[in-house]
């Protein structure tokens, strides 16, 4: 088995752009971000120790990311006391049309980030690895759901999501 210090290493060579999106998706403000990813890495690499291969890497990771990542949304909810939405709940606004193609999408990737920012941390954790690419037994092992019922809650608020995010990035009506 290779040492803590390999398997870092190669979790954040192959996987350290997913972090960063996992840092994203949960904290808006770039200062506390960098603080959460910070918090992230050291996690990881603590979790380390007890790695057994049971999983892959990849897995780790992302459950070790989500779980650190959690834990920062509910101890910042507490200090702010803000709620959260579920993925039913997400009001999403237009952008505006008359920004220059580029600027649109940076828009509309921030405005993305910022509607995922705004869900329940298992929600987010579900959306962040759907669109990581993770496959439904993947995201059971990271979260502890079921595959089937990771499969169907990502089949119905997905398309959800993406419906209604197509829909308003187009310009048209409310859902």
């Amino acid at each position: 088995m290779a040492s803590r210090e390999d398997l870092y290493q190669e979790a954040v060579r192959t996987h350290g752009a997913a972090l960063n999106r996992i840092a994203r998706a949960y904290e808006l403000n770039p200062d506390k971000r960098r603080d959460l990813l910070q918090d992230i890495h050291m996690a990881l690499w603590r979790s380390l120790e007890s790695f057994d291969g049971r999983c892959s890497l990849r897995t780790w990771l992302y459950r070790v990311g989500h779980n650190v990542a959690t834990s920062h949304v509910v101890i910042d909810r507490r200090a702010s006391s803000r709620q959260l939405l579920s993925i039913d709940q997400i009001d999403i606004t237009d952008p505006k049309s008359d920004v220059e193609e580029s600027a649109g999408r940076n828009l509309a990737v921030d405005r993305l980030m910022t509607l995922i920012h705004e869900l329940r941390p298992l929600d987010r954790q579900l959306v962040m690895l759907f669109l990581e690419g993770v496959d439904a037994a993947a995201i059971g092992e990271i979260t502890g759901i079921s595959a089937g019922n990771v499969a169907t809650r990502i089949q119905t608020r997905i398309h959800r999501i993406k419906r209604i995010l197509t829909t308003r990035f187009q310009g048209g009506a409310r859902s």
